[in-house]
């Protein structure tokens, strides 16, 4: 379900920039529904998902459904009149959030600061109706029925897409369509979740209950996973305060790349994360170092393999990619240019930031949350500080796309992020490298040298790639994709890297723990 999720994504991006292109009305868009996702982030599906859930699991057998319903009513209870407040005051300070988080609309055009001011208004409810959302999610993943869980979310997807093609032709201003679809798409996401809670027999009655000893236990866990969150959020809005000062469509392309670099960070690093985290947990639950080491060990090597011709790929393919994607209708050829700078500035992070996907576990697993935080803060300062060392002299020698300094960026913060990570790991002596490794990254040094040389030389330019049709450069991106990963594994197996002995690595680590 996460794979569909994704390409359905994948595929309303494409209508986004079929429709609309990267301009200053798409760009207050991405604006007024980041805020609110920074939030959705923060609250919903972080910190108070990852607070509920144990909480929940701990009173299902322990309790009586009476206090399970009792509990589920309570949460509900008071995280709607908590986001409740919350959503009143954003609608109201909508113009004050806007000239915070995106201060370069007010300074450049106070027209696109106005628009994103009264699209902030609709798309703000969505956190409320979103975190509604992640409550029933918890509820029916806590309960084993995990298809509903992992369908809603499909909906956002579906609802923008048909907002863009429906409703915003009728619209004097087209993009207010996606605002409505936001606020669309969370009432669906909820009304779709509320009978699978009615069949388990845990429908929720909303009652206040901050006084409740569950409901404030959820509060206590709450905190630490805030702070954690919030410091990769704020990351994201700090470049989006930057790209508001450039040029009109510097945030939508910087939105374009990174949802492409998104791509193989969700669909790969997240799912190995979810499968890496209890075996890592289960292993320091029996106090066995040496399988904890193993387990990372074994992740970081996936991780890798994976990373690296992914990014590999997408740097040598990001504009055949994006024009292939989005160079349609109103994104033209200029906006695939300068996404493409911001997406190759990406891809030089996204190894870090797979890498950090199982990193990061190693420590949760070992219930350490302060030290990823405090690594987080040190990654956050480095990207604010090296935003304003890239982008300030780019934009003063009026270099063409200072927006990919905002990219450069968050890789460089991301590899710092990941080296301080492993290098705790290290210090800690909870990890300690298998023996192989100077072979191993040698092996896939030259695999990756191989998929490079495939894609460089044999990728004609952009030129040839723009004049083609549409299933033209859909074949010929497919036959490129196909032929660096045949290069890149065939070279595996010549440098006698065999994937079975990672699996069977594995397997090993398994029957050890068992």
């Amino acid at each position: 379900m996460t794979l569909v999720s994704r390409v359905l994504g994948l595929v309303r991006d494409i209508v986004l920039a079929r429709w609309f292109g990267a301009n200053a009305g798409m760009d207050a868009f991405f604006v007024a529904f980041k805020i609110p996702n920074f939030m959705r982030r923060l609250f919903a599906e972080g910190a108070f998902s990852q607070a509920f859930v144990p909480v929940l699991a701990e009173y299902k057998p322990q309790q009586d459904a009476s206090a399970v319903q009792q509990l589920v009513n309570r949460v509900a209870g008071t995280l709607l009149g908590i986001l409740s407040l919350i959503t009143v005051v954003g609608v109201l300070a909508s113009p004050v959030l806007v000239a915070v988080f995106a201060p370069g609309f007010l300074y450049r055009d106070p027209a696109q600061f106005d628009l994103a001011a009264t699209m902030l208004r609709m798309t703000f409810p969505y956190l409320l109706l979103v975190s509604l959302v992640a409550f029933a999610a918890g509820i029916l993943n806590t309960y084993g029925r995990f298809a509903a869980a992992s369908l809603a979310p499909v909906w956002l997807n579906v609802v923008l897409i048909g907002a863009a093609i429906v409703v915003s032709p009728r619209l004097a201003q087209p993009e207010l369509a996606l605002a409505g679809g936001v606020l669309v798409a969370g009432l669906v996401q909820i009304l779709f979740l509320l009978p699978s809670l009615k069949r388990i027999g845990l429908l929720p009655r909303p009652q206040w209950g901050a006084q409740d000893a569950g409901v404030r236990r959820i509060m206590k866990l709450m905190l630490p996973g805030i702070i954690g969150s919030s410091v990769a959020q704020i990351n994201l809005l700090f470049d989006t305060l930057i790209a508001s000062f450039l040029v009109a469509g510097s945030v939508s392309w910087l939105y374009y790349s990174d949802r492409l670099v998104e791509f193989p960070l969700g669909v790969f690093a997240i799912a190995l994360s979810t499968v890496i985290l209890p075996s890592l947990s289960r292993s320091h639950a029996m106090d066995s170092l040496q399988e904890f080491s193993r387990t990372v060990d074994w992740g970081l090597r996936l991780v890798l393999l994976i990373a690296l011709p992914s990014a590999i790929g997408l740097f040598m393919l990001a504009r055949p990619l994006l024009a292939t994607l989005f160079n349609y209708g109103d994104f033209n050829a200029g906006d695939v240019d300068m996404a493409g700078l911001s997406l190759m500035a990406y891809t030089l992070g996204l190894p870090a930031f797979m890498l950090i996907k199982v990193l990061a576990p190693a420590f949760y697993s070992r219930k350490d949350t302060t030290t990823p935080v405090r690594i987080a803060i040190v990654a956050l300062i480095s990207n604010m500080v090296l935003n304003v060392l890239f982008v300030v002299p780019l934009v003063m020698l009026d270099v063409p796309g200072p927006h990919a300094g905002l990219a450069l960026a968050t890789s460089i913060s991301a590899w710092v992020n990941a080296g301080l990570l492993y290098r705790m790991l290290i210090k800690h002596q909870v990890y300690c490298p298998e023996p192989d490794w100077q072979r191993f990254f040698l092996q896939l040094g030259l695999a990756g040298v191989a998929l490079g040389a495939v894609l460089f030389w044999g990728v004609p330019g952009m030129p040839v790639w723009l004049d083609w049709s549409v299933w033209s450069r859909a074949s010929w991106l497919f036959v490129w994709i196909v032929a660096g990963a045949a290069a890149y594994f065939i070279a595996l197996q010549l440098v006698g890297l065999r994937l079975g002995s990672l699996w069977q690595l594995r397997h090993d680590g398994d029957q050890g723990s068992a």
